[in-house]
């Protein structure tokens, strides 16, 4: 379909609204329509017109609406009814400027702007605060873009600059989705469109994992209105079917330390030179270095089936042209059914070690063998949960013209996310089997594949057995109950006056629960199973895009099983058939937080005529917001040495903590955008915006680790339900110079400062008063007997050989690698247990600062374009590597940019995206929930997509994702310090596109 679009120019002050009305109707879907030529004398219409299509008339919608906007705005407009420009909207929002994305399985999930992460960016749709939940970040923010399919979606705006009539909550930016409206595209419009999909990933997979080859995606729009333009009807539906995988090897709980060289800790820290074992050691770490160990290091491989369905209805009525309203009902359901096997083993940090260091301040090793008195475990792991995610919402919205000056509109919705498990198993399990065969294991990081190697494990003669295992139940439930009003107000010819009301009532509510069993060093035995329920597979080719996979040395067996199989067997086995099933009756924790907000606001433009034309927008906006925290408190009673390395907890009966507070933000905004000449502006922003805390930041009730670690000790986590929100003062310029009709270049600054941000900190202490056998009188006395504090198993086999039936000793057995199996229970007069606590304080100030370069260009009437942009972000509060301390950095801060080539004729539309981010801090917190830097590599993704226009309604596409299969790595507190590395790969789409 041909659009007729028009240059949109700076005209005398008293037109200029009627330009930005004009503007405004391309930057909507609306310009799908073919527009006839309007009356050729009127001096807003007189400038020469151009038929474009598909891409090139989004890329002029695009540049209308940054051109008209108030503030610094980006956006991307769909090609057509039914056509974005992406099967993944965070896929779409990359290509702009300032904007980087999260990969979650290769897909875009979570967009962070101008280095400010997930959580600090708000996300509308049509207007509206939507509730998100996700459990796999449990309690947070952050909009998860996967649940939405982008074929109904008209167009994406990135509000990156503060302004009086926006929803609060985004410091990097407002993103507003806005879906299709039956009354802006009048007449009949129908596509139903269909595709094919191969996800190469889940072509590397052991067989029993693999899901389907090719797998559907279908959708379908159908838009109406009746003949007097009063009623309109649309529907949109889509399903995507998508069965893939990642494969991922990496230090699940990070490393251990950092130490001191010259630290003494016996038993974990390095012998010093002279002392037995320094000679195993190469380039040893000098007395001033830092240096970290392995603790734990898996391979793993994780099969991924997802379904998607979204759905919408829009109906509309006009009954005469001042009044419009519309009533909106959308629906989307993500389920996502998980399979994974893993092959792991656990350091324990023996003064036998052999170890080689690169040498540095800081140092992780480059290859790290430790050698054991007793055969140690080789960790035989599988997991099969599967989650389901709905979002629900109904909306209701007027819009009154009253007056040929006065309009006003009301907006009111009522929306729902939930997710929970969608299977009998939970929503995330393990169970862990395990073969005590191991002796000398080494590992070498000098390949971009660890290398790991057990050349005495032997699994024929001691076979695989059951051990610990662990099941997991998460739901979490938002709501946000919102209505909005809101006025507009012209005044004399070149002013007007914006107003508005609105009261939000947002609840996030989350629970938790975990039935564990830790027998880590044996639950039952090999003769149990069948020999069949173990299958072999080599291990090194689910890794071949990585260095190192076909080393000589990597133990090359990866071991699965059927997990629902193996689940039943060694229920029946230990006559425990409840310990291997979640607890869906009750929680370990419920958490619930609830936010009222109030806000009011009014803002005043006006267009000046001077010798420079410009536009100015004063506005404010005050918020009052109170909070509630309602949360569960399961107080722990006792622990308990129950295997090798791992202390349980015990808890008692449940109680309940509630807290109230409640803040009041007053929030100014200026935005000037100057006409230097009719095809060149200059922007400047001010204003004050805030970033809410995270849910599980604010959340009260002290939730303890389940688990504490013999070295370690445990871990806890408690919220603050009284911090504020982060208040962001920013200042940003913008240079825009218009040249073509799909032509721009652009360059914008930006300076953020921020207060109040909520620092994570962690602090040790003893909590409910609990005690540990570790450094206790039974404990001492295995040492002085000759034990050494890093060989577990020997203090263990002491005590319960010499202490048995004493208080808190109870030997019950022995286990397959001659171990003794029992408790030993930490008693009155042990040491209290030390405990992790992490907790959030408004005790954090940052400032964020960077610049965006951006080119957009069509070479003639060639088909040929370009698009390329780069964003340069800065902070100078930068995590210190060498400082053990718990520290405060901005997450996911990196520079970014993107080059996207472009063809377009009549018949072939072809886009190649590179989209590059540089490496940027994840966490402050490893998976152990030590104080540790994790990064995220530098990385970089090329995506193609073809076109063809069969005729005028028939058309095919194919498109491929990660054409250039990249792989993703994280690392700790050196580049070589590698923490992960992931393998997906390539995904290849062919479809085709039916207009009716």
């Amino acid at each position: 379909m041909q659009r007729t679009l028009k240059t949109i120019s700076r005209v005398p002050a008293r037109r200029r609204l009627i330009a930005m009305a004009v503007a405004g109707a391309c930057a909507t879907l609306s310009v799908a329509q073919a527009q006839d030529a309007a009356n050729p004398t009127d001096s807003t219409t007189s400038a020469p017109t151009v038929v474009v299509t598909g891409i090139r008339a989004s890329m002029q919608s695009t540049l209308n609406m940054k051109r008209n906007s108030d503030g610094i705005v980006d956006g991307i407009v769909a090609d057509d009814i039914g056509k974005f420009p992406d099967t993944n909207l965070a896929e779409s929002l990359q290509r702009i400027s300032g904007v980087s994305i999260d990969r979650s399985n290769g897909e875009g999930q979570k967009v962070t702007v101008r280095g400010l992460g997930p959580d600090f960016n708000l996300v509308l749709l049509n207007g509206r605060q939507m509730p998100t939940t996700d459990l796999s970040d449990l309690s947070g923010r952050s909009f998860d873009f996967s649940n939405l399919a982008s074929e109904a979606i008209s167009q994406l705006q990135v509000y990156k600059t503060g302004r009086a009539d926006s929803p609060t909550g985004g410091i990097g930016a407002t993103i507003n989705v806005m879906t299709a409206r039956p009354l802006d595209n009048p007449g009949m419009r129908a596509s139903i469109g269909a595709k094919a999909v191969k996800d190469s990933s889940n072509d590397h997979l052991p067989g029993m994992l693999k899901g389907d080859s090719v797998t559907p995606e279908v959708s379908g729009i159908y838009s109406n209105t009746s003949a007097d333009g009063r009623f309109g009807v649309a529907v949109s539906a889509s399903y995507q079917k998508r069965d893939s995988g990642f494969n991922r090897a990496g230090l699940a709980n990070g490393y251990q330390g950092p130490y001191l060289g010259s630290a003494t800790t016996d038993g974990v820290t390095l012998p010093q030179p002279g002392q037995p074992g320094s000679q195993n050691i190469t380039n040893r770490p000098g007395p001033t270095d830092l240096y970290s160990i392995p603790q734990n290091f898996g391979y793993s491989v994780n099969a991924i089936q997802r379904q998607r369905t979204n759905g919408q209805l829009v109906l509309q009525f006009r009954p005469v042209k001042e009044l419009t309203t519309t009533l909106d009902l959308t629906y989307s359901e993500q389920k996502i059914q998980t399979k994974r096997n893993e092959l792991s083993v656990w350091f324990g940090q023996t003064p036998t070690s052999t170890s080689s260091w690169p040498g540095g301040h800081v140092q992780a090793p480059l290859t790290y063998e430790e050698t054991y008195k007793t055969p140690q475990d080789i960790s035989v792991v599988g997991g099969d949960y599967a989650t389901k995610t709905k979002n629900q919402s109904i909306g209701f919205n007027t819009v009154w013209k009253a007056t040929p000056t006065l309009r006003v509109e009301f907006d009111a919705h009522h929306s729902t996310a939930e997710s929970g498990a969608d299977s009998p198993f939970g929503s995330e399990n393990n169970l862990s089997n395990a073969s005590f065969s191991r002796g000398n294991t080494k590992i070498d990081f000098t390949h971009e594949l660890p290398v790991l190697s057990m050349p005495a494990a032997d699994l024929v003669n001691q076979p695989i057995q059951a051990a610990g295992s662990w099941f997991h139940n998460s739901w979490e439930k938002a709501t946000i109950n919102q209505a909005q009003a809101k006025g507009n107000l012209k005044l004399l010819e070149a002013s007007e006056l914006n107003f508005g009301v609105g009261y939000t009532d947002a609840s996030n509510r989350s629970t938790y629960s975990n039935v564990q069993n830790n027998t880590w060093g044996g639950a039952t035995k090999a003769s149990d199973y069948p020999g069949s329920i173990f299958q072999a597979n080599p291990l090194g080719s689910y890794f071949q895009q990585l260095g190192g996979h076909d080393a000589p040395q990597l133990f090359g067996t990866l071991y699965t099983f059927d997990f629902a199989t193996l689940r039943a067997l060694t229920a029946k086995a230990t006559g425990n058939a409840a310990g291997y099933l979640p607890n869906f009756a009750s929680a370990d924790t419920d958490r619930e937080l609830k936010e009222k907000t109030s806000s009011g606001y009014l803002s005043f433009g006006t267009d000046w005529d001077t010798a420079i034309p410009f536009h100015s927008a004063l506005g404010v906006r005050v918020e009052r917001t109170k909070v509630t925290s309602r949360a569960q408190i399961l107080p722990g009673t006792g622990i308990s040495w129950e295997s090798q390395n791992e202390l349980p907890l015990k808890f008692a009966g449940a109680a309940y903590s509630n807290q109230d507070a409640s803040y009041t933000n007053v929030l100014p905004s200026l935005n000037l955008d100057f006409d230097l000449r009719p095809d060149m502006k200059l922007r400047a922003s001010a204003g004050s915006t805030i970033g809410r805390p995270r849910y599980d930041q604010m959340q009260g009730g002290l939730t303890l680790g389940t688990i504490a670690n013999v070295f370690t000790g445990g871990t806890a986590s408690v919220g603050n339900p009284a911090l504020k929100p982060v208040k962001s003062k920013n200042l940003d310029l913008s240079w825009e110079w218009y040249y073509d009709q799909q032509s721009v270049l652009s360059l914008a600054l930006f300076h953020k400062k921020m207060d109040n941000y909520a620092g994570q900190t962690v602090t040790s202490q003893s909590l409910y008063n609990l005690h540990t056998p570790i450094g206790g009188a039974y404990y001492n006395a295995a040492i002085a007997s000759g034990c050494t504090a890093a060989d577990t198993n020997c203090l263990r086999n002491y005590i319960l050989s010499t202490f048995d039936g004493q208080p808190g000793v109870t030997k019950t057995g022995v286990k397959s690698d001659g171990n003794l199996n029992g408790t030993i229970v930490g008693q009155p007069t042990d040491p209290l247990a030390n405990f992790l606590v992490t907790s959030y304080a408004n005790q954090k100030s940052a400032t964020v600062k960077g610049a965006e370069l951006n080119v957009q260009h069509m070479f003639g009437r060639s088909g040929f374009g370009v698009q390329a942009n780069y964003t340069y972000v800065s902070s100078p509060t930068k995590y210190d590597n060498a400082n053990t301390n718990d520290q405060f950095a901005i997450l996911g801060l990196s520079n970014s940019a993107n080059l996207v080539g472009i063809y377009e004729d009549q018949k072939w539309s072809v886009r190649i995206a590179y989209n590059w981010r540089d490496k940027f801090l994840a966490a402050t917190v490893d998976g152990n929930g030590r104080a540790a830097p994790v990064y995220t590599d530098t990385y970089g993704q090329t995506d193609v997509s073809v076109g063809y226009n069969f005729n005028d309604r028939l058309s095919f596409q194919a498109e491929v994702i990660n054409l250039t299969n990249a792989t993703q790595r994280q690392f700790g507190r050196t580049e070589a310090a590698t923490l992960n590395v992931t393998q997906a790969g390539p995904r290849y789409m062919l479809g085709a596109r039916y207009k009716f």
